[in-house]
């Protein structure tokens, strides 16, 4: 029987990580390539093989593909830091719209199988509640731009070369191997951080936003899966928890798992999506019902191994673009004094 070989970008980041585990488990040959800037090489499961470098090597890529002719490719990597993205418009166009292009490239080239592409609920804007995927995307942010663009460039490829794909797109993820220490996004990981180091936990604005928090076994499984479904080929499908908490009823669930009545402080309310939930019916027809992991027993789970590893120290993004509008605490330096010629 000859052997599935499947790429997967972004491999020792949270949700790749679970990926590469599922497709070990369904015998697949795994090569990783991650740049380790958000993610670790001790999440990566053992038995997959390890390439650390960039999506945006353009010349790796291609050395990857001619030496491992890959049957499917799971494209997980990106700087996934959505609020962040409007001060880093370069980097978040380099890193999540080319890097992805180089791998379509490559996989149109060597004739793949299947492309399957977690995109992100950004890319549908505000106002269309609950999100179907019937909507037309509207994306308010620079990284919900990008992963509409390579939705588009996917639809584009298979409707030229026939390139096969499966566009997910996941929403508000937590659990085990979350980076916590970045302090940009993952609001579960970053109040366990606080947590953990005696810090009040930081909320933006009241509190009152809402999102459906979703656990990682609810999204990394059907991604992992999809290539052996054809009926999701060439499809979209939201993916993820169906009922939405706002970020103060989280606070209580996630002190209530660490034992402690947490402190709150309420930092000026930033430009971003105030509700974002979304419908899951076309997902369940196609994989089934999710875990029936609750957000309670989920945040447990997660507790549990964050205490394990630790408080982990924030890491500052080193090339922010645009200073105007930074949201409060996201400041590492005032922005450059510019000397008069």
């Amino acid at each position: 029987m000859t052997k599935i070989t499947s790429l997967v970008t972004g491999g020792a980041g949270f949700i790749g990580s679970h990926v590469v585990k599922h497709c070990l488990a369904l015998g697949h040959e795994v090569i990783v390539l991650d740049d380790l800037s958000g993610g670790f090489e001790d999440h990566i499961p053992a038995g997959a093989i390890f390439v650390q470098g960039s999506v945006s090597d353009e010349n790796l890529v291609t050395a990857l593909f001619e030496e491992y002719n890959f049957d499917y490719v799971y494209h997980l990597a990106a700087y996934a830091a959505e609020g962040l993205s409007h001060f880093i418009r370069r980097f978040n166009y380099n890193n999540n719209l080319i890097g992805s292009i180089n791998l379509i490239n490559e996989s149109i080239k060597h004739k793949i199988k299947c492309f399957v592409f977690t995109s992100s609920i950004a890319v549908y804007g505000a106002g269309q509640l609950p999100m179907r995927e019937e909507m037309v995307p509207m994306p308010e942010d620079p990284y919900g731009v990008s992963k509409y663009a390579v939705e588009l460039d996917l639809k584009a490829a298979h409707e030229m070369f026939g390139l096969n794909y499966v566009v997910f797109r996941p929403h508000n993820v937590y659990g085990e191997n979350q980076n916590i220490g970045d302090k940009y996004r993952n609001v579960i990981g970053i109040f366990m951080n606080q947590i953990m180091q005696g810090q009040p936990l930081t909320i933006f604005g009241d509190g009152e936003q809402t999102r459906a928090f979703s656990y990682i076994d609810d999204v990394a499984i059907p991604i992992t899966n999809s290539v052996n479904i054809p009926e999701a080929y060439n499809q979209v499908f939201n993916i993820g928890a169906d009922k939405p908490y706002t970020v103060n009823e989280l606070v209580k669930v996630v002190g209530e798992c660490f034992g402690v009545q947490p402190d709150v402080t309420h930092l000026q309310a930033r430009n971003e999506v105030m509700h974002a939930y979304s419908d899951h019916t076309k997902a369940h027809s196609i994989f089934g019902k999710g875990s029936g992991v609750s957000l309670l027993d989920g945040i447990k789970v997660m507790a549990a191994w964050a205490e394990k590893v630790g408080a982990r120290k924030s890491k500052e993004f080193e090339n922010i673009e645009i200073y105007e509008k930074l949201p409060q605490g996201w400041e590492k330096k005032a922005q450059p004094e510019i000397i008069p010629a």
